[in-house]
Formats: C-alpha cells, structure tokens, sequence
C-alpha cells in the first residue's frame, strides 16, 4: 500500500518556523506594549474628589472704605504781625496755654512811638490854629454888623477856618493810624487754645510789606480734632455724614479710635490723574492722646447687615472640576447668568441659584435661595492619591 506523507514545511508550526532569536523580539514587543498600556492606565485613571465646604451660617457683613487722613486740631488760627519790625520779646513758646488778647510777642515799637507822637503834636499844632481862626471870625463878624470891616474880609475867614478844620481833621486820621501801627508792635492771641508751631526767635526781623508772615500757629482745642482723609471717588458715592469710622496711628498701633463723618468736602484732589476728596471724621480727644500732623489708618463703615444668611464670597465663584463655567446649571451669557453655589449633599455638589445682597471683603449675604445654616457650602476642591479607585478599568494585556 503506497503512503504519501505531507511536506515537512506544511507540518511544522509557524512558532517553530520561527527562529530563536526572532522569538525574543516578539517578546520583548510585548512587554512594550504591556508597560505603555499600564503607564495610559496609571496616568488617566481619576482621583477621589474631596471638597472643600464651609457652614452656610448668620453674623454681620459690613462695608467699609478705607483712606489715609491726617490727623489736625478742628480750628487752627495763623498769628502773624501788621507791622514790620525786630522782634523785641517773645511770651509764647510750643505747647504754651493762650488765652484771648494774652500777648505773645512784642515787635519794638520805638519807629512806631516816634511817628505817634510826630502826629500827636501835629494834631495839637493844628487845632491851637483852628481855635485862633474861630476866635477871628466871630470878632469879624461882629465889626462887619457894625460896618466896621468890610463883609469880605468877615467871608474869608469863614474859609480859613474850614481849611483849619479840615487839616486838623486830618491830623487826627494821622494820629489814630499811627496809634494802630502802635498797638500792633503787641503780637496777641485772638483765642483761647494751645500754641502748636511758633516761626520766630528774639531780635528776629520780621517784614511785612508784602505778606503776612507767620509767628505763631494756636490750635483752639486739642481735645476735639478732625482726620483729613483722601477718599476714592470710586467710596464716594457710598459715604454720607453720619457714618461709623475707625483709625489707627502708628504711634498706638494697637488702639482703635472710633469717629464720626461730620463733612463731605465736594473741593476734588487731583494727584497724577487719581481724583480724591476730603472726607472729615470727627474725633474726641479727651485724653490729649492724638497729636497733630499724625498719619491714620481709616475704615470708614459704609453699611453694615446683622444677623444674616452670609456664605464666603469664593463660594460664588466655584465651579466643580471638570464642569467649564458656561456648562453649569443656571449658567448663560455674563449678563444673564443667575448667581449660585454648589452645596455637598449626600456627597454630592448640588447647585444653588442664590439672590447675593451686601458684600465685603470675606462674605456675601444670601437674600433669597433654598440654603439654609446647616448646609456645607463648597468652596474649593481637591483631588489625592490615598485611599483612591480608579474610575477607568485596568488595561487588558
């Protein structure tokens, strides 16, 4: 019986054919292939969210605006001088307690003396001739009844004894301007107060043909003062008189002064194109514990909410990872866009449209919405490694 048998290469595997060295090639691509799916796996597997929440809870919510002041007495009198002249004495010193017309300088008043009496004795000159011409006039009157003169010579004395009169007339301007020239050698106080600056020192010459130096700077009272503050424009239309304020010094940083707004100064300040207005706070000073010139720290409090809903303000602004902003629900265009926040319930973020009222620097009342104290608010969110699943299968190799 004839057998046929199949050719060799036909019965031989396609791993057999194979060589040894082709055999590891294959392999090694393998393992390739294996560690790439696993490193796609390890890097796009998803970590375990933990957010970030803060109670829903009631308190206050207060407004401020804050501005840089400068401390000042509410009434600050200049004290200068009317005449020139070399300071003689001086009575008042810094911190010296002033009362009204108490003299604080004396400008030496012998050039002023000298013309006083020039006048003076001018005055009495001309008057003596003015009681000469009076005498004349009514005994030329009388000879001119008596057709003794001619009625000429009686009108012609009427006329010089106006001119006396008028001279003497003038004399006496003459003699009270130099009696006020005088009078002003004395350098006085015109109120009662606290000398805060003097500008002069004895045999100091002081001219005042063209300005009014200044001698002496007297707060009236020290213990009501006022902070000059520049406030934004931007604060401007918030802040009324009336208003709460607090400052601080730096000589007492830890002491919080408290005041009132008293004035809206409606004068702007303009300083390289940044608008600024005077805002004055009213404070007391009892104590005599602010000094003039000092620089304060103001909050001014514009309004104030108590006992309300509040959430932090980055409540508002967070959005759940991997949800982009347009896509959250309630969102729209910016103008049409609902104010909300994510509440964690049963573990999971659950948005909220909120109607947002007052706002500070830290929280935002919640005026309307389904929030209540007890909910947990998120405000950030965190993804970590520990204790997390994959949400994607692992590759299979």
């Amino acid at each position: 019986m004839l057998q046929v048998s199949s050719p060799p290469t036909a019965t031989k595997s396609r791993w057999q054919r194979i060589g040894v060295r082709s055999r590891w090639v294959v392999v090694a691509l393998l393992v390739v292939a294996a560690a790439a799916a696993l490193a796609w796996w390890s890097t796009h597997r998803s970590a375990p969210v933990h957010y970030v929440t803060v109670p829903a809870a009631r308190g206050t919510i207060t407004r401020t605006a804050t501005a840089t002041g400068t401390v000042n007495p509410v009434l600050t009198i200049i004290v200068g001088t009317y005449v020139s002249g070399v300071i003689q004495n001086l009575y008042c010193d810094y911190n010296t307690q002033v009362r009204a017309y108490q003299v604080c300088a004396k400008i030496d008043p012998r050039p002023y003396q000298a013309i006083f009496d020039q006048y003076s004795g001018q005055l009495l000159r001309d008057q003596a001739v003015l009681d000469k011409d009076r005498t004349d006039l009514v005994r030329y009157q009388q000879l001119a009844a008596q057709n003794s003169i001619a009625r000429q010579q009686a009108e012609d004395q009427v006329y010089v004894v106006n001119q006396d009169a008028a001279t003497v007339k003038l004399d006496q301007a003459l003699v009270e301007g130099a009696k006020l020239n005088l009078d002003y050698t004395d350098i006085i106080s015109p109120v009662n107060g606290t000398v805060v600056s003097r500008s002069v020192t004895g045999g100091q010459t002081v001219a005042a043909s063209f300005q009014t130096p200044t001698l002496f700077l007297i707060a009236t009272d020290l213990k009501q003062m006022e902070v000059d503050t520049n406030t934004s424009e931007a604060d401007m239309g918030g802040v009324k008189e009336g208003d709460t304020a607090t400052f601080t010094v730096d000589a007492f940083p830890q002491r919080v002064f408290q005041g009132t707004v008293i004035q809206r100064r409606q004068s702007p300040q303009t300083v390289q194109n940044v608008v600024t207005y005077d805002v004055v706070i009213g404070v007391d000073n009892s104590d005599l514990t602010l000094v003039p010139g000092m620089t304060a720290s103001t909050t001014i409090i514009i309004d104030q909410r108590q006992d309300v809903l509040r959430v932090p303000n980055q409540a508002l602004r967070y959005v759940p990872g991997g949800l982009p902003a347009a896509a959250a629900p309630g969102a729209g265009t910016p103008t049409s866009r609902q104010p909300q926040v994510w509440v964690l319930r049963d573990g999971q973020p659950v948005a909220v449209t909120v109607v947002p009222g007052l706002s500070d620097d830290n929280f935002t009342e919640i005026v309307k919405g389904d929030l209540n104290p007890a909910d947990q608010v998120i405000t950030a969110e965190s993804r970590g490694q520990a204790g997390g699943q994959s949400n994607l299968p692992p590759p299979r190799l």
